[in-house]
């Protein structure tokens, strides 16, 4: 198995994607196809340094991946979701477990509610007649920091742990 360190050299790359996608989708409300096809091609790197087995960790990841991409895809067709959006969340499907990638969209649908709503009353107040554009990739990359900070930060395990004690 490969240094445990590169992993966490992988997943701070990572982290950096994210807050990357946030940004450009806050400036011009789009996510650019080479950042999420640096994501999706980064995970093969990251299975390696994890240990991951092919079967049937892998396996996994990529059926989570392809199941996200049908799903969302639909909602792309419906135009209920952008298309960055759909490609960042099948690319992070590829380096997230599935129970913590439920998770993800779980807080990433209650963070992207909270981000609707709070825009949504900024336009009203301004009287902006233009449609509404939500940068989604703001709750997307913010779940999955959220996610890889429980997940492998040892001071969020702590208290994640006693907070979810009681």
């Amino acid at each position: 198995m490969p240094d445990f360190d590169f992993r966490y050299l992988l997943l701070g790359g990572l982290a950096i994607a994210l807050l990357i996608a946030a940004f450009t989708d806050i400036r011009r409300r789009q996510i650019d196809n080479w950042l999420n096809g640096a994501i999706a091609a980064c995970a093969p790197l990251y299975w390696w340094a994890a240990g991951l087995a092919l079967w049937p960790d892998v396996a996994w990841q990529v059926g989570m991946a392809v199941a996200t991409l049908a799903v969302l895809a639909v909602l792309f067709a419906l135009r209920a979701m952008g298309g960055g959006d759909v490609k960042l969340l099948t690319a992070l499907a590829l380096w997230i477990e599935p129970f913590w990638f439920v998770r993800l969209l779980v807080i990433m649908a209650l963070l992207g509610g909270v981000l609707t709503l709070a825009l949504g009353a900024w336009h009203v107040a301004r009287r902006n007649k233009n449609k509404l554009a939500i940068p989604y990739g703001v709750a997307i990359s913010s779940a999955a920091l959220w996610v890889l900070a429980v997940q492998f930060l040892p001071s969020f395990q702590s208290g994640a742990a006693v907070g979810g004690a009681g």
